[in-house]
């Protein structure tokens, strides 16, 4: 059999209702699903039977990297963690969760490509991954710990270079709103109550190996700095937020917030970012501040460094310090978050003393951060805050408790924006303790479900963002239009898709975006301004499959989707162009299998389908196009009362979404009158035996 690099070569299986371990050769079973999210669709194709419940012993969880994890390769660290996604409603289907941090290196490290785990432990346990030594410990001292003091309890027995990735009591209570995180603010949402349900504390893990590269290292050391040198700031940003003397453009709106005089105020010593010009590649992680660019220029003086993943440069979870909340409410004053995580605390308050961005939100994001991270709760991608302010603005919270668990939390503190409220409302979420927090913990879907309250209803409101299926928008119609639409409408959870927001986003003047738009999709209609939309074009469904199969290819590599495509660069001399091939040619050398653009495409394309595929089996129905890919009414409208491509509004025209779905679906090679891949289409890219299952279903059309 050939020998590639890149790959680990193992896929770790454990059966804890056996307290069976073995492995499986990865080359053999996986290699044309690269890894990540297709490993994972693969097992749950081949071994997890439509009607399967998420918290089934017979559910598999997978967590499974590719082969460029643990390779140097630059934001490579990311971990896909696959199974039945608990919060899906009505019906659970397929889904995964994402971390970064360690845990992808190591568990390449340790000589495997993923840790596939079934059945369920008769008590609490966690696993021990070392090197080939692979064992099922007793978690009884564990169970119900935070996730930090398990974390430190499993790193005392394996030594200070092991990762783990661990569940708090959420997970443990079987909240469906839970998290697996490892290095302290590295999580996968959505999946924590899956672990809890078999039993499952924690993977610690610690490899002594290595990866193999297939290339010469000298060619392997020229591609990374080649990628390093079109690499930007934050979601690949291109340009910095203010002038530089390097800049050709700047827009205040770019997460590259670096300048001279932005300084991280809490260092040992205070450093300044200076203004990072884009050839000095020893300082890229410099050029981005998550906390300032989400909660001020505030946050610099709080800012002690940027931390992040295996091999990235970005540095994107920033880390605070932030001593008042010491005293005010005895949590650590030194704290590491990104993006939503980072405004977990802060996001579900109306109003705060002193403004969205002042101290007081900073406090909040502190306090938020560390319960939320410790107790292993989710936010939905920010969909719990917002039915959380809704449900109580509304009046809908007093009327589904009785008296006397209304009057238990401190309303007035709630109002007035006492970050102090969350020590109520947190840990009752993780306990599911009342009424209340039992229903916060199901997700928007069930939780509608349960106070009687329709999704149609839900689904009306723009503020509360809610998309279907229980999840919210995610860099939607309000970024890319029609493209950002089309994206959101395929996944079971938010499509945790940046590819085109990071594209439209990245600073360049829309001129230049058009004409490496024209060079990508094939014309320069693919993109429009922000908030001046014109109608569809083809070259927007290309867009939207382009970003799609990115999506798919950085979950399966794996690559940070949050970090790139590279398509765009900071660099005038290259026309500002990026490099739409970085994926095949890191892939090629790391691996030895030769694949062009194209080809690598395909292999997304083929992930891209099996998750369709699980998707229609799940549901046991073809009709995609009227019951899964569904659009809500907030789409349609526009307060103001402004007219569909008319500039300063989002808002979409109901005939031409039609035409966009058709384009779409065409494009695909999918029926667009269901919305369901043709049997022609699975045998294209090399699932014939998934279309020939599902056909004989009546669940592919011919």
């Amino acid at each position: 059999m050939r020998v590639y690099g890149g790959w680990a070569g193992k896929v770790l299986r454990v059966d804890l209702t056996a307290g069976r371990i073995w492995t499986e050769d990865t080359i053999a079973r996986y290699k044309d699903y690269l890894g990540g999210t297709g490993i994972g669709y693969k097992v749950m194709w081949d071994e997890v039977p439509a009607g399967t419940m998420p918290y089934d012993p017979e559910n598999r969880i997978i967590f499974a990297v590719g082969p460029l994890a643990g390779t140097g390769a630059p934001c490579s660290g990311r971990t896909a963690v696959t199974t039945l996604w608990p919060l899906c409603w009505p019906i659970p289907l397929v889904a995964s969760g994402h971390m970064g941090g360690q845990f992808a290196a190591k568990l390449k490290y340790a000589g495997y490509d993923a840790v596939v785990i079934q059945g369920k432990a008769a008590r609490p346990v966690w696993l021990m991954i070392v090197d080939q030594k692979v064992e099922i410990h007793a978690a009884r001292r564990i169970w119900g710990q935070g996730i930090r003091a398990a974390t430190a309890a499993i790193a005392e027995i394996m030594g200070p270079d092991a990762v783990v990735a661990a569940i708090g009591p959420a997970g443990e209570n079987l909240v469906p709103m839970s998290v697996v995180i490892n290095d302290r603010s590295h999580s996968a949402g959505g999946v924590g109550s899956v672990l809890g349900s078999k039993n499952l504390k924690a993977i610690g893990i610690r490899g002594t190996g290595s990866i193999r590269i297939a290339g010469k290292k000298e060619d392997w050391e020229r591609l990374i700095k080649y990628h390093l040198a079109i690499i930007g700031g934050n979601n690949q940003h291109v340009v910095p937020n203010s002038p530089q003397p390097w800049a050709e453009h700047y827009d205040p709106a770019s997460r590259w917030n670096a300048s001279r005089g932005r300084r991280w105020g809490a260092a040992a010593h205070r450093v300044d970012t200076g203004s990072c010009d884009p050839r000095d590649m020893n300082r890229i992680a410099y050029r981005s501040n998550v906390a300032a660019f989400f909660l001020g220029d505030n946050a610099w003086n709080h800012t002690v460094r940027g931390n992040g993943c295996t091999s990235c440069p970005i540095r994107c979870h920033t880390i605070l310090k932030v001593p008042s909340v010491a005293a005010k409410y005895g949590i650590p004053k030194v704290g590491q978050n990104t993006c939503v995580g980072l405004l977990f605390g802060a996001t579900f308050f109306k109003k705060l003393p002193d403004g969205l961005k002042g101290k007081t939100s900073l406090e909040a994001c502190m306090v938020g951060m560390h319960l939320a991270d410790d107790l292993g709760i989710w936010s939905n991608y920010g969909q719990l805050q917002r039915d959380f302010k809704k449900l109580y603005y509304d009046g809908i919270i007093k009327k589904n408790l009785d008296g006397r668990e209304f009057q238990s939390y401190s309303w007035k503190k709630y109002e007035e924006g006492d970050p102090a409220f969350l020590f109520e409302l947190l840990p009752r979420i993780a306990r599911k303790e009342g009424e209340l927090a039992t229903a916060l913990g199901l997700g928007t879907g069930y939780l509608l479900a349960r106070w009687g309250i329709s999704e149609e209803e839900w689904e009306k409101d723009k503020e509360v963002a809610y998309w279907k299926l229980g999840h919210p928008k995610h860099h939607a119609s309000e970024e890319t239009g029609q493209c950002g639409l089309l994206i959101n409408l395929i996944y079971n959870r938010d499509a945790q898709c940046h590819s085109h927001s990071n594209f439209l986003r990245n600073g360049l003047p829309l001129p230049l975006q058009k004409k490496l738009a024209a060079e990508l999709w094939g014309a320069p209609e693919a993109v429009d301004a922000l908030g001046d939309y014109r109608p569809m074009h083809p070259a927007k469904a290309r867009m939207a499959i382009w970003s799609l199969l990115r999506k798919e290819l950085h979950d399966s590599l794996p690559l940070c989707n949050w970090m790139g495509p590279w398509v765009a660069s900071p660099l005038r001399e290259r026309g500002y162009r990026g490099d739409d091939s970085l994926e095949s040619m890191l892939y090629t050398l790391a691996t030895g299998d030769n694949k062009d653009r194209k080809g690598l495409d395909d292999a997304g394309m083929r992930i891209f389908l099996l998750h369709r595929a699980l998707t229609i089996r799940g549901m046991g129905t073809k009709e995609m196009r009227t019951r899964h890919d569904r659009i809500p009414a907030w789409v349609y409208e526009d307060q103001t009362g402004k007219g569909t491509f008319t500039k300063g509004t989002t808002c979409m025209d109901r005939d031409d979404v039609r035409t966009a779905l058709d384009m779409f679906y065409d494009e695909l090679g999918w029926d667009k009158a269901t919305g369901a891949p043709t049997r022609s289409t699975y045998r294209r890219f090399g699932l014939d035996s998934v279309g020939a299952v599902l056909a004989g279903q009546d669940l592919a059309p011919r």
